[in-house]
């Protein structure tokens, strides 16, 4: 990706952190936090890929999982690490070089924000770091839109579309694939494909 793209999107949340907060903290998440805990060992590592707010960040560390959570946002790191109660780290996608170190890896509307070939590099880096049998989540907006959208880089997916981008990376093995609503108030009619995949 162009690095103003790039920096486009990261100024769209540093203009953007309180606003986008407001309206991500106090979500009701829990059904899909659940799901994704329910795969894990217990106190198992987690790592928050794109952690925003530092909601599903506290979920985790509440539930007495062991967290890191990084955004690219400095912005939003330092609201997340209030929130949560850790301290978020200000690192981009392309700077997780971990191997075999969480059980977990949380991408929540995160690396939706990456062009196609970024997308790969991150899901290989991701495969990289989980242990094996390691829980990957992560979700898009519903649709084939790629490029600029209010001020931010999205690549939209379908069960389709992503089905067949993850038929290249064969660390991966998709366990459930399925749409929600938006959870936030009065956006219940935008759609969200979620998937959640193991190591193998």
């Amino acid at each position: 990706m162009l690095k103003h793209v790039v920096s486009e999107t990261l100024y769209y949340y540093k203009k953007h952190a309180i606003e986008f907060a407001a309206n991500t903290q106090q979500v009701d998440f829990s059904e899909i936090q659940d799901k994704f805990i329910s795969l894990l060992p217990k106190h198992g590592a987690i790592l928050d890929l794109g952690c925003g707010a530092g909601r599903d960040t506290r979920k985790f560390t509440q539930a007495g999982f062991k967290v890191e959570a990084w955004d690219g946002s400095p912005e939003l790191c330092n609201i997340a690490s209030r929130y949560s109660g850790i301290v978020a780290k200000n690192k981009l996608f392309s700077e997780l070089k971990e191997k075999m170190q969480y059980d977990g890896i949380w991408a929540c509307a995160s690396i939706l924000h990456l062009s196609r070939s970024e997308l790969g590099d991150t899901l290989n880096r991701i495969a990289a770091a989980l242990k094996t049998g390691g829980v990957f989540y992560t979700s898009f907006k519903y649709g084939n839109f790629e490029g600029m959208r209010n001020g931010r880089y999205f690549i939209d997916m379908t069960e389709k579309t992503f089905t067949l981008f993850m038929k290249d990376y064969h660390d991966f093995k998709i366990i459930d694939l399925w749409r929600t609503g938006d959870a936030r108030p009065d956006r219940e009619d935008e759609q969200w494909l979620n998937a959640i995949m193991k190591k193998i």
